[in-house]
């Protein structure tokens, strides 16, 4: 083959090549199963699925999670729901960032955060798991805290000794009033960041 071309050959098919730097690996962090669909742990599948459902598109299930494809203005967005629960994220990111040859500079995680007032939006290049049980995986699996995350703030709403219960509990009516004009800037966020880049996103979301 030409090395010009940036196709190859694929099941007798010419396929188009991606241009690795301009694919994006989004990982929305969750647990799986209908008893943790709507609770507040579970913001990052939320976010990808009203991302999908906005957008026609249709997660299938592959090794270590869900997955979908989005392509917009020669970039592509895999949009990655780990289906390793929780505590073992990282297991599913290192998978598919390797399969995908896709480069760290190019990964986000969507993390609920529970130090971030409702609906509030933080992105950051790096940090510590602020004693996230996904981040601290995903910073165990990939041996560095330098990634980029998406924090959406669940607020701190509790009662001493029940942060489990809140943080696995449903979003009350007053929150789920309010998340569908979340969920639309979550999605604005996520284009923003394969197409303006992630200095570009910090500074137009930021608690915004």
């Amino acid at each position: 083959m030409w090395p010009f071309l940036k196709y190859f050959i694929k099941n007798n098919t010419l396929v188009e090549e991606t241009d690795p730097m301009k694919k994006f690996l989004i990982v929305g962090l969750g647990n799986i199963g209908d008893k943790y669909e709507n609770t507040r742990h579970n913001i990052g599948f939320k976010i990808l699925d009203f991302f999908a459902d906005k957008e026609a598109l249709t997660f299938e299930t592959q090794k270590l999670g869900d997955i979908c494809t989005y392509k917009l203005k020669g970039r592509t967005f895999i949009f990655l729901k780990p289906n390793t629960y929780m505590n073992l994220s990282g297991k599913a990111i290192l998978y598919w960032l390797t399969k995908e040859k896709i480069p760290l500079e190019n990964l986000l995680v969507i993390t609920d955060d529970l130090n971030l007032p409702f609906g509030s939006i933080r992105v950051k290049t790096k940090g510590s798991d602020g004693g996230h049980n996904g981040l601290k995986d995903t910073q165990d699996k990939l041996n560095t805290t330098k990634y980029n995350r998406f924090r959406f703030g669940i607020s701190d709403a509790f009662s001493k000794g029940s942060q489990v219960d809140y943080v696995l509990g449903e979003w009350t009516p007053e929150e789920s009033n309010q998340l569908k004009e979340r969920l639309e800037k979550s999605m604005e966020l996520i284009k923003s960041f394969g197409l303006a880049g992630i200095n570009n996103t910090m500074n137009s979301f930021n608690g915004k």
